[in-house]
């Protein structure tokens, strides 16, 4: 065993410092925690955001086919009746 290792074992300066440390992770783990339930949270949120304007988009590219259609056969027949018979 060295001098550091006894150290450790027969002084309690070592011990509460130890002890001081594991707090010290263990409010950076909660900390840390935290920010990613925060982030999860945030994160399904845009998702579903996401999700809803995609349908949006889907839904307004079928309006727009729709009548992009509807212009086509008024166009059509605007020009059937312009025709000189």
């Amino acid at each position: 065993m060295n001098d550091k290792d006894h150290d450790h074992l027969g002084g309690s300066e070592p011990v509460v410092s130890d002890e001081k440390r594991i707090k010290e992770l263990e409010n950076s783990l909660s900390i840390a925690l935290n920010i990613n339930d925060n982030f999860q949270r945030e994160n399904k949120k845009l998702q579903d955001e996401i999700e809803k304007l995609k349908a949006e988009l889907a839904r307004e590219k079928e309006d727009h086919q729709y009548d992009n259609l509807v212009h086509d056969k008024e166009i059509k027949r605007a020009i059937r009746r312009a025709r000189p018979v």
